[in-house]
C-alpha cells in the first residue's frame, strides 16, 4: 500500500482549495459606472468652484443660487452630450473592426483558423490540440466571430457599452454632484460656510465610495479628493475675491 491510513487521513484534513463562485466580479464594462463616477465628481467640484468663486466676488444670494443652478443645467447637459458622443464615437469604432474581421473570416477562413489555432499554441497548448480547438470552435460562424475579437481585438460584441445609459448615468450624477453645494442656499443659507462643509464631507465621501470599486484605501481616496476639490474650490475663490470688485 503506497500511503498509510495516517497518511490518507493527514491528507484528509487539509483544505480543500476554494474555487471562487462565478459571477461574483463586478461590472466593470457596462458603461455606466466611468461616468457616473465622472459625472458625480465633476458636478459637485466645478459646482463647487464656481459657486465659490462668485462668493468671493462679492455678490448678493440671489446671483449665488443662480450661478448655481445654471452650472448644474450646462454641466449635467455638457456631460451627458460628451459622454453620448464619446461612447457612441467608441463603439461605432469597435463595431467596424468587428465588421472586418466578419469580413476577412468570410474571405479566409482557413487563415484564420490557423491564426486562431497559433494564438492556443502560443500559450502552451499542443499544436495538434490548439488546430482541434480552434476547428470545433469554429464551426458556428458567429461564435468564430466572437472569439476572434475577443482574443484578437480583446473586446466582446455581445458586451459593448451603450451610449444612452453612459449619457443618462452622466447626467442625473452630475446634477446630484452639483446640487450638494446648491442645497443650503435653496433651504435659506446666508452664507458660504453650510455650503462648504457640505461639499467638503461630499466630496470625501464621494472619494471613499469610489474606493469601494478600487483598491485603493476608503480614506486615502476620500482625502485625495477632498484635497483636490477643496484646492480647486480655493483657488477660484481667490480668483473672485481679485477681480471681482473690478468687474461690473
Amino acid at each position: 500500500m503506497s500511503t498509510s491510513i495516517a497518511e490518507r487521513g493527514t491528507d484528509e484534513q487539509q483544505p480543500k482549495p476554494r474555487i471562487p463562485a462565478e459571477g461574483h466580479h463586478r461590472d466593470v464594462n457596462g458603461g455606466w459606472l466611468r461616468p457616473a463616477v465622472f459625472g458625480a465628481m465633476d458636478g459637485l467640484v466645478s459646482n463647487f468652484a464656481l459657486m465659490t468663486g462668485v462668493v468671493g466676488g462679492n455678490v448678493g444670494n440671489s446671483a449665488v443660487v443662480l450661478t448655481g443652478l445654471a452650472g448644474l443645467a450646462a454641466g449635467a447637459c455638457s456631460m451627458a452630450a460628451g459622454e453620448y458622443t464619446s461612447v457612441a464615437s467608441q463603439r461605432e469604432l469597435v463595431q467596424a473592426e468587428i465588421e472586418a474581421e466578419r469580413l476577412e473570416l468570410s474571405r479566409n477562413p482557413h487563415g484564420e483558423l490557423a491564426e486562431l489555432a497559433e494564438l492556443y499554441v502560443s500559450r502552451g497548448v499542443d499544436p495538434e490540440l490548439a488546430h482541434e480547438v480552434a476547428r470545433q470552435l469554429s464551426a458556428d460562424p458567429e461564435q468564430t466571430l466572437a472569439i476572434h475579437a475577443r482574443e484578437e481585438l480583446g473586446i466582446d460584441p455581445d458586451d459593448l457599452p451603450s451610449p444612452t445609459v453612459a449619457a443618462a448615468s452622466s447626467f442625473l450624477c452630475f446634477a446630484l454632484g452639483a446640487l450638494l453645494p446648491l442645497l443650503p442656499y435653496l433651504l435659506g443659507a446666508h452664507s458660504l460656510v453650510p455650503a462648504l462643509l457640505l461639499s467638503l464631507a461630499g466630496l470625501f465621501t464621494c472619494g471613499a465610495v469610489v474606493a469601494r470599486v478600487t483598491a485603493r484605501s476608503w480614506w486615502f481616496s476620500g482625502l485625495r479628493q477632498l484635497v483636490l476639490g477643496g484646492g480647486a474650490a480655493g483657488v477660484t475663490y481667490l480668483l473672485g475675491l481679485l477681480i471681482g470688485g473690478h468687474v461690473g
